[in-house]
C-alpha cells in the first residue's frame, strides 16, 4: 500500500475552478448562475475509451491543477504525485511566511494523506488509472474530500460572436462532450451599468441583469451600448457538468433598420406542415471574395465598407435564414470557417443540421442544411465535376467528345466546381425520399459551353444516384447556375434536350467550340420560382442566375415567397448593401408532395 503521512495542521484551501474566467471575476458571477451545489469539492476525470491518457482536474492549495496521466499507470503513482504536490504547496507557503515575518525556520512540510475511495472502501494502489477513477468515487487529500466526476458533461467549445446587433439573434458557438446541447441550461445577462467593470463592481453582482433563458438571445434597442454575458450549464439527463461563463468583447450596436428580407419574413412566420417542404437556395457571397480590394473598389464601390465586413454580413445572413423557417437550405459560396463557426451554431439552435462540400483547392464551397425534425439524412454523394468526368466510366462518351478539343478540355478540367448531393427520407413517411442537389457552376459570361458540360455531368450523376441508391426519390436541384433563362443550360433542364446548334457551344469562341446534342436523363424539370427578372443585382449587371428545379410528377408548387421589391433592392443602389448581405437574392418556395 501507498505510504501515508499525517496531514499538516493547516487545512488545504480547495476551491473548484472549472470555468474560463479569472477567480476575481468568478466571485461576482455566483449570484448570476444556476450552479451545481455539492457538499464536497469536485475532481473531474476525463477518461475516453481508446485514448491512452486521462486528465484529472481539481484545485489544490488554491491553485488549479490538471494532471495528464497514462490510463495504464497504477493508481499509487498518481496518488503519490498528488501528495508530492501538496508538499510543494506547503513549502512555498512557509517560505513566503518566513520571508515576510523574518521568523526562524519552521518544521519541514509533510505530505498530506492521499487516498481514493469507492463505496467506502480504499481503492488498491495497484489498480490501473482507467479502472480506479469511477464516477461517484471520493478522492481525499488531507482533510479535504473531492467527489469524483468521470466524464461529466462539459463544453469543449464556447464562444460568443464578435459582432452584436440589436434585433439580430446572438447564437453562441457551443460544442458539448458527454452531454446534449438541447438539454443544457442557459442564462443571458446584460450590463446595467456599462461604466462599471466586472473587476471593480465588488461582490454584489448587481451590474448584470437577467434577460433570457434560451440558447439564443435577440438584443433589443435597450441593450445598445451594453455587453452581454452568457452562463450555460452542460447536461446529460440529470447529470450536470461545470458551468461556462462568457462575456461579449464588444457591446451591442444598433442594427441597420429595415432589411430587404423583412417583408419576406411576413410570409414565413411559421414553418410549413406535412406534406409541404420549404426550400431555400442562396448564394451568400463568400467572405474571401467580399473582403478583396477588387470587391471594395471595383465590384461593389457603392457598398459601405463596414457592410462588407464578415461579422456584419453574418449577422444579416443568420437572421435572414432563420426567418424563413425552411426545411431545406442550399447555400453557395460558403467559407469553410463560416460554415463551422457561424452557420452551424446558429442554424443548429433553430433545429437545422448541415453538411458541407468544399470546392477543389478552394476555401469555399456548398452547404445544405435540413430540419432534423422532418428529414433524416440517409447518404451523401458529393463529387467534383471535373474529377468525375475523367475518372468515372459513366462519362466516357462525353469525355471522348470533349477530348477532340484540347483547349476546351483543359478549361473544363481546371474548374473546381462541385456538386453536393444528399439523400433524405421524410421522418413521418419514410417511403418518401428526396435527392437534394446543390451546385455553383462556372461563372464566366462566355463560359456557356463549360456550363453545358458541367450540367451534363451533374444530371448523369443525379440519375445514377436516384436509380442505384434511392429509386423513386424526388429530385430538388438548387443552386447558382450562372445561366440566364435563354441559356442552353436552362433549355436542357426545362426541355430535356439541347441541340448541337445552340449558340452556347460556341460561347468561348471558335477555338473552344465542341457542339453536340445532349439529352437529359430526366423528364423536363420545373423552375419552381419561375424566371425572375433578376436574382443577382450588382452595379454593372443584373439577371436571373439562381434556380430551384424539381420534377413536377413528384412535387408541385404550394407557394413562392415574393422577392424583394425593386425599390428595396435599389435603396442603396445595388447589392450587397447595409440592408442586404449578398449580391444575390435568396429563392424561397414551398413544395407539396403529390399524392
Amino acid at each position: 500500500m501507498l505510504n501515508y503521512f499525517f496531514t499538516s495542521s493547516r487545512r488545504l484551501l480547495l476551491r473548484l475552478a472549472l470555468v474560463s474566467v479569472p477567480p476575481r471575476t468568478h466571485s461576482n458571477l455566483i449570484p448570476l448562475c444556476r450552479r451545481l451545489h455539492n457538499k464536497m469539492e469536485q475532481a473531474v476525470v476525463r477518461c475516453v475509451p481508446g485514448e491512452s491518457k486521462l486528465t484529472i482536474s481539481f484545485t489544490l492549495d488554491g491553485i488549479n491543477k490538471q494532471m495528464l496521466r497514462d490510463t495504464t499507470e497504477e493508481l499509487g503513482k498518481l496518488l503519490a504525485r498528488i501528495g508530492h504536490n501538496t508538499t510543494k504547496g506547503q513549502g512555498k507557503a512557509k517560505k513566503s511566511k518566513k520571508s515576510k515575518e523574518h521568523q526562524q525556520p519552521t518544521e519541514e512540510a509533510r505530505p498530506s494523506a492521499v487516498g481514493l475511495f469507492y463505496n467506502g472502501e480504499l481503492v488498491p494502489e495497484g489498480t490501473l488509472n482507467s479502472e480506479a477513477w469511477q464516477d461517484g468515487a471520493v478522492l481525499q487529500v488531507g482533510e479535504v474530500k473531492y467527489a469524483v466526476q468521470r466524464n461529466p458533461p462539459a463544453f469543449t467549445t464556447a464562444e460568443l460572436p464578435a459582432s452584436l446587433l440589436a434585433g439580430f439573434p446572438v447564437c453562441p458557438k457551443l460544442e458539448v462532450e458527454f452531454g446534449h446541447l438541447e438539454q443544457c441550461e442557459f442564462g443571458w445577462y446584460k450590463e446595467t451599468r456599462p461604466d462599471v467593470s466586472a473587476d471593480t463592481a465588488g461582490d454584489s453582482g448587481d451590474t448584470w441583469r437577467e434577460v433570457g433563458l434560451e440558447r439564443v438571445y435577440v438584443p433589443s434597442n435597450l441593450d445598445i451600448g451594453l455587453r452581454l454575458r452568457l452562463c450555460c450549464t452542460p447536461k446529460d439527463g440529470d447529470r450536470r457538468g461545470p458551468d461556462k461563463e462568457l462575456v461579449s468583447v464588444a457591446t451591442v450596436e444598433a442594427g441597420p433598420g429595415a432589411c430587404t428580407f423583412d417583408n419576406r419574413h411576413m410570409y414565413t412566420l411559421k414553418g410549413p406542415e406535412e406534406p409541404v417542404l420549404r426550400v431555400v437556395s442562396y448564394n451568400i457571397l463568400a467572405d474571401i471574395y467580399a473582403q478583396t480590394e477588387l470587391s471594395k473598389t471595383v465590384l461593389y464601390p457603392y457598398c459601405a465598407p463596414y457592410a462588407l465586413e464578415a461579422d456584419y454580413r453574418q449577422n444579416l445572413i443568420k437572421k435572414e435564414l432563420v426567418g424563413y423557417n425552411a426545411d431545406v437550405i442550399c447555400l453557395q459560396e460558403v467559407d469553410k470557417g463560416v460554415f463551422s463557426d457561424s452557420l452551424c451554431p446558429a442554424l443548429d439552435a433553430f433545429g437545422l443540421d448541415g453538411v458541407f462540400k468544399i470546392k477543389a483547392k478552394q476555401h469555399e464551397g456548398l452547404s445544405t442544411f435540413y430540419r432534423r425534425s422532418k428529414l433524416r439524412l440517409l447518404s451523401r454523394h458529393d463529387i467534383i465535376l471535373s474529377e468525375s468526368l475523367t475518372s468515372d466510366p459513366l462519362y466516357s462518351d462525353m469525355l471522348e467528345k470533349i477530348s477532340t478539343n484540347p483547349v476546351l478540355k483543359d478549361k473544363i478540367l481546371h474548374r473546381s466546381t462541385a456538386l453536393q448531393v444528399s439523400v433524405f427520407e421524410v421522418l413521418k413517411e419514410p417511403s418518401r425520399k428526396i435527392c437534394v442537389a446543390n451546385t455553383h457552376l462556372y461563372w464566366h459570361p462566355k463560359g456557356g459551353n463549360v456550363r453545358l458540360v458541367q450540367i451534363s455531368v451533374a444530371l448523369k450523376h443525379l440519375n445514377h444516384v436516384i436509380s442505384e441508391v434511392a429509386p423513386g426519390a424526388a429530385l430538388i436541384f438548387s443552386g447558382d447556375f450562372n445561366s440566364t433563362p435563354n441559356s442552353g443550360l436552362f433549355s436542357l433542364l426545362t426541355q430535356g434536350v439541347i441541340a448541337d446548334s445552340h449558340a452556347d457551344w460556341s460561347s468561348g469562341g471558335p477555338e473552344e467550340a465542341c457542339p453536340q446534342t445532349v439529352s437529359s436523363p430526366f423528364r423536363p424539370l420545373l423552375s419552381v420560382c419561375g424566371e425572375p427578372a433578376y436574382t443577382n443585382y450588382v452595379g454593372g449587371f443584373h439577371g436571373c442566375l439562381d434556380y430551384i428545379f424539381t420534377e413536377p410528377d413528384n412535387m408541385e408548387v404550394d407557394q413562392v415567397i415574393p422577392l424583394p421589391s425593386h425599390e428595396e433592392v435599389t435603396t442603396y443602389q445595388a447589392l450587397p448593401s447595409v440592408s442586404h448581405p449578398s449580391d444575390h437574392i435568396a429563392l424561397v418556395c414551398d413544395l407539396r408532395w403529390r399524392t
